[in-house]
């Protein structure tokens, strides 16, 4: 329901821009070098950086809110995103939600008991309730297939060890307890969804 709202919006100030202006998300992901990290398309090749190409708009736009105010701690996304205006935010996501998604290059081969195990786990913890079953995520709740697996895995392992929190804890609560092995085995299956 949203999307459509911030699509308006970026074709809005896009459509303000004097003529021969560079699209606004493009040029503020250039002065930014938001490429550098998050890949040129929004599709990562670096360890531990997610994918934002097919991200939620809403997602995408709740984390640069919450880097740029300073209540999640990620230096390097505290510079990119800091005097950001709401408008520039919500046009960053709505630019990257509009990219197709795909996997990182570097994408590992599917590991058929891995992912078994993987799938076994996330039906267990019920994982399709909030992300969906088909793993697109929704509102403000992350798109996580196709993420990169390393990034996946890291994050769960942060959830588990209370050094990340989400807008709220059912994150936190949702792997409580999990083995390595376990969160490897989600991560592995989500990634090659």
């Amino acid at each position: 329901m949203r999307a459509p709202i911030l699509r308006g919006l970026a074709l809005a100030v896009l459509l303000s821009l004097p003529a021969g202006a560079a699209d606004p998300a493009e040029a503020l992901i250039a002065e930014r070098n938001c490429a550098a990290c998050h890949g040129e398309r929004g599709i990562s090749a670096m360890p531990n950086i997610p994918s934002l190409a097919g991200q939620r708009p809403d997602f995408i736009t709740l984390q640069l809110i919450l880097f740029r105010e300073g209540l999640r701690d990620v230096p390097p996304m505290a510079q990119a995103s800091e005097g950001l205006t709401d408008a520039q935010v919500e046009a960053l996501a709505a630019f990257y939600a509009a990219l197709p998604a795909g996997p990182p290059p570097d994408r590992a081969p599917r590991d058929e008991a891995r992912a078994a195990q993987g799938a076994a786990l996330s039906e267990r913890l019920r994982c399709g309730i909030c992300h969906r079953a088909d793993f697109s995520g929704q509102n403000q709740v992350p798109r996580l297939t196709g993420q990169r697996e390393d990034f996946l895995d890291e994050t769960l392992r942060a959830y588990r060890d209370n050094v990340r929190r989400g807008t709220d804890t059912q994150m936190n609560a949702a792997v409580h307890g999990l083995s390595d092995a376990d969160i490897g085995a989600i991560a592995h299956f989500i990634a090659h969804r």
